[in-house]
């Protein structure tokens, strides 16, 4: 998916460094401006997260207006809470799975019916994009701790490779 995006910046690095920062980060753009949500985001501190300047940032938010593609989908992006860092904090647990290939199908559905199965409560899924992340992996926020004697049957799920439990 990132090489449809990145194709429109082909002859620009440090556009395409901009525009994967914002797609990985969920920023929009409306108006010319980069928002998280409703949250502006400064062109200053764009450049400084992407190791570049703010004309490079003004760049790529013009080269997004230009191109239909583009400014489709950075019209509708979304930034996603993760509750992945807090969830130890408020008492759930975090289950982290490796898989063996990453286009398995049902290796999430198999996992949370596992979960399902034993009266826990999913509160969040999140999967990385293979096509933004080198080693991608799922990680299952549920309601509270995963109990160790589930890892046997989790990691019996086709396509799991392995399994962390924080």
């Amino acid at each position: 998916m990132w090489d449809k995006i990145s194709r429109h910046f082909g002859k620009y690095p440090a556009q395409n460094r901009v525009a994967q920062l914002m797609f990985e980060h969920g920023l929009n753009v409306k108006n010319g401006t980069v928002y998280s949500g409703e949250i502006s985001i400064t062109d200053t501190a764009l450049a400084k997260a992407a190791d570049t300047d703010r004309r490079t940032v003004l760049a790529t938010i013009a080269t997004i207006g230009k191109k239909e593609e583009l400014s489709i989908i950075f019209s509708r992006l979304q930034s996603t809470c993760s509750f992945k860092e807090v969830a130890p904090f408020m008492g759930w647990g975090v289950l982290e799975i490796i898989p063996d290939d990453v286009s398995g199908v049902g290796i999430l559905t198999d996992t949370t019916r596992i979960i399902a199965d034993a009266g826990i409560s999913v509160r969040q899924a999140i999967v990385d994009d293979p096509d933004m992340h080198e080693d991608p992996r799922a990680f299952i926020i549920t309601e509270r701790p995963i109990p160790g004697a589930l890892l046997p049957k989790i990691k019996a799920v086709k396509g799991v490779k392995g399994v962390v439990i924080y």
